[in-house]
């Protein structure tokens, strides 16, 4: 079956990412991926925004699963419960971006058995971070 085939009963996904430097983390975010935000807002003394990351999926994995997925693309166990996974179109650009913006590579680029070219970095807070790039078949 096709994530695209069926009606979903959830409209949107919104990952909420709390950061004791919100500063630090919205100019890695924004100008790390080139992202404008969709929404900002201030109340209570707080500070938030959002970012339109495109579309949205959930994937849930077993610990094997997430073994597997880590040792391909950073060579061992390293990420924790959440790691985003980010399709880009030009992997080099956008790893170099946000190397520039505090990123800390973790492993270099690998192409995946799939054929994807994937990346693992981590952010100024310590989220593991994929982008990847769909290559042409």
């Amino acid at each position: 079956m096709s994530i695209q085939s069926q009606k979903s009963p959830v409209s949107e996904l919104r990952v909420a990412l709390t950061t004791s430097d919100y500063e630090r983390i919205v100019k890695f975010y924004c100008d790390g991926l080139g992202i404008e935000p969709a929404a900002i807002w201030e109340n209570g003394g707080g500070k938030a925004l959002i970012l339109n990351m495109g579309s949205a999926t959930l994937e849930l994995f077993d610990e094997t699963q997430a073994e597997t997925i880590d040792q391909l693309e950073a060579g061992k166990r390293v990420s924790g419960q959440i790691r985003f996974a980010l399709q880009v179109p030009d992997l080099n650009a956008a790893m170099e971006r946000l190397l520039a913006h505090g990123a800390t590579l973790v492993h270099p680029p690998v192409t995946t058995p799939w054929g994807d070219y994937n990346v693992r970095l981590q952010d100024p807070d310590g989220m593991q971070i994929t982008l990847f790039q769909v290559m042409e078949k």
